[in-house]
């Protein structure tokens, strides 16, 4: 009964020539685990396209500055002096249940006017993978308006996610002679 009885010489050198094997195995696994593509800004915005009463594109000819109050009582500014466009976004809040915008509309003789915006919204968290912190997406429920500047303002798609493509109100200003 000869039993063959390996070297510890042929062993070591079989571990070393499957050394490079597994650490290959292993970095497999690693990458593969956390290949995961987060978001980079988990912030959602709200489209705003302007609208003449007749349905066709508006142009902002005064300028637009929109302010907000954040939660630490502080005044953000998220659009300085805005003018010549048919469509502008905004940010969207994460956990508050409503988002209230300030528009300061400044005509060409530096007549200020302003409008206080309103937004109650629905807030749902979204989760892409353990890896990413936590996003929320929104529903929109209702938007209401003083009526300085701003004749109204109307809902067309309450979703609001990462998809930018999508309008989700439709904002008529006041024309002034």
């Amino acid at each position: 009964m000869n039993k063959y009885i390996p070297k510890k010489e042929n062993l070591k050198t079989k571990r070393a020539m499957l050394m490079p094997l597994y650490i290959f195995v292993s970095l497999l696994f690693v990458t593969a685990c956390s290949g995961v593509d987060c978001p980079l800004d988990s912030l959602v915005y709200t489209q705003y396209q302007l609208l003449k009463s007749d349905g066709q594109a508006d142009t902002l000819r005064d300028t637009l500055t929109i302010t907000t109050t954040k939660v630490n009582g502080m005044d953000s500014v998220l659009l300085n002096r805005l003018t010549n466009t048919t469509e502008f976004s905004l940010p969207i809040s994460y956990t508050s249940p409503q988002d209230i915008f300030y528009f300061y509309m400044t005509d060409t003789f530096g007549i200020v006017r302003s409008d206080i915006v309103t937004i109650t919204k629905e807030d749902h968290p979204h989760f892409e993978s353990v890896d990413c912190s936590p996003s929320y997406f929104h529903t929109i429920t209702s938007v209401t308006c003083t009526n300085n500047n701003i004749d109204s303002i109307v809902i067309i798609h309450p979703e609001v996610n990462y998809d930018t493509s999508l309008k989700h109100f439709n904002i008529y200003f006041k024309h002034r002679n």
